[in-house]
């Protein structure tokens, strides 16, 4: 799996998991992309959050704090937003960060040839940016640099969760003269300012991460971060026993085991998620979707308590579309029941008895995650035996399936939405009003984008979150997308690391692990 240097490729050396120098963990599969501007997956954007940085992120408190900013102030109700740069932040080839980088990066994201899957998305309530993205305007008009430590930004309306979204990927800073305006396709142009930075990449097989001794809050206490890419997940509970991986997310299939393993077993920790596993139906690709009741139908069909519980053994079931930790979820919210005689009477009523009529629906899901083939079928012995629907399951490669999800080309699938900033704004106005460019199955409700636009510009919090839950209730009800299940993850973490930090959104870059005896 690993061979040897001398060949350009990298090893772990036996033992080499108890070496006080390095920290040691797997990526399933090799990064998606070296471009924050163009990550989608969580595994990529842990790997680039070591590296890369944003003017604000998220603490192991899960509150906003400054990044490379150092303060900001609002003004005209949370219109205008100025951005203090620190002085001592620098990128890893040590020129000092100004303020023109930041309308430099936010350009670059935004730009009409750059094509990037997520900008629209965090980046368009800055006013100019929809323009450049258009190829209407050379820059963003709502964009200013006041001096190299101060940079304004003006937004459409005041938005609540604007600081949120500053935290995205795509608002990460680069030094644009390594990065330069298309995707980076190789370390010498992935250069942040993050507390490590890229040494070595062998696609496919493992990357290396060097320290940042400069980092402006201090170097990081181990030297080198180590992953190699493995994706068989017997394969990388192995490497974790031999002390080969420092730390390890358990998949399903193995946590019986290692729960019962005297060792692993101490070992182990469970962190709940601000996530959604859900079935989305696409209302452009499959025709029957588009009538109301055959897509509630296909919801009140799925029995959710045997696929969390007999299938993964133990998975917190979702009946809503917004995640815990998120304000705004209702831990006793109901959504729409497993009825199997409700869902036969309006499959009926829809003109298709029984299941007849309807052509079958092509269901995908991730190659190589157990776990997405077990709710796969699931869903279809549950809609094959109480509505008479074909679900034909086909699978695919994590890259091959972000692209055909990006382009809609999907009938049906199984897939997940991890909070990218702790917003309902996040599961529902970003993802499902009828502008929006992540919405790719083709839901529209008036209603719920009126909701949805009234929680995006209020700023009483208590008036915003009923919008927002008023909202989700529409969705759940038309079943514009089957929540399943809200992700807990279950984590190896080796007795000897120290100062692993976390928050909802998983391990915070690891700047300040180091190794106990």
């Amino acid at each position: 799996m690993l061979a040897g240097c001398g060949s350009g490729k990298f090893s772990a050396k036996p033992g080499g998991g108890r070496d006080k120098t390095t920290f040691r963990y797997a990526m399933e599969t090799a990064p998606t992309t070296l471009d924050p501007a163009k990550v989608q997956d969580i595994a990529t954007i842990d790997l680039l959050s070591n590296v890369f940085e944003g003017l604000v992120s998220y603490n192991a408190k899960n509150e906003i704090v400054g990044q490379i900013a150092e303060s900001w102030v609002p003004s005209e109700g949370g219109r205008i937003w100025t951005f203090t740069i620190r002085k001592n932040a620098k990128f890893h080839n040590g020129r000092q960060v100004t303020a023109d980088d930041v309308k430099w990066s936010f350009e670059r994201a935004c730009g009409a040839h750059f094509n990037s899957p997520t900008a629209a998305n965090y980046l368009q309530d800055i006013v100019g940016v929809k323009d450049e993205m258009a190829g209407k305007a050379p820059g963003i008009s709502g964009i200013r640099v006041i001096d190299p430590s101060h940079v304004e930004f003006t937004l459409d309306k005041s938005r609540a969760y604007f600081l949120g979204k500053l935290t995205y990927c795509c608002a990460f800073i680069l030094a644009k003269e390594a990065a330069g305006p298309d995707q980076i396709n190789d370390i010498k142009g992935a250069i942040g300012t993050g507390p490590f930075k890229f040494d070595k990449f062998a696609p496919d097989q493992q990357v290396e991460l060097a320290a940042n001794k400069d980092y402006y809050l201090g170097a990081p206490k181990v030297e080198r971060i180590v992953l190699p890419i493995v994706k068989e997940s017997s394969t990388r509970l192995n490497l974790f026993k031999q002390g080969q991986l420092d730390t390890l997310g358990i998949d399903r299939k193995d946590l019986k085991v290692t729960q019962a393993d005297p060792v692993l077993g101490k070992q182990l920790v469970f962190q709940m998620r601000p996530a959604v596993f859900y079935v989305g139906l696409s209302m452009t690709n499959y025709a029957p979707f588009k009538d109301r009741r055959v897509r509630r139908a296909f919801a009140m069909a799925i029995d959710r308590d045997r696929i969390c519980n007999k299938l993964l053994e133990g998975m917190p079931v979702a009946h809503g579309l917004t995640a815990p930790g998120v304000p705004g979820y209702r831990e006793d919210y109901k959504g729409l029941p497993y009825d199997p005689e409700g869902a036969k009477k309006l499959l009926a009523e829809a003109g298709y008895p029984g299941g007849k009529g309807l052509p079958p629906v092509q269901f995908t899901f991730k190659t190589t995650a157990p776990d997405s083939q077990h709710v796969s079928e699931g869903v279809e012995s549950s809609v094959r035996q109480n509505i008479g629907m074909t679900v034909q399951l086909s699978t695919m490669d994590w890259t091959a399936f972000l692209d055909a999800r990006n382009k809609g080309k999907f009938e049906s699938y199984f897939l997940s939405w991890y909070a990218d900033y702790l917003d309902p704004e996040n599961f529902l106005s970003l993802l499902l009003t009828s502008n929006s460019p992540l919405n790719h199955d083709g839901y529209k409700n008036p209603e719920f984008d009126r909701l949805c636009e009234l929680g995006d510009t209020t700023t009483d919090e208590a008036k915003r979150l009923k919008y927002y839950q008023d909202a989700e209730d529409i969705a759940i009800q038309d079943a514009a997308r089957i929540p399943i299940y809200y992700q807990r993850d279950a984590i190896l973490i080796s007795p000897r690391v120290k100062g692993l930090e976390s928050n909802l959104f998983g391990n915070l870059p690891r700047r300040n692990v180091y190794f106990g005896d």
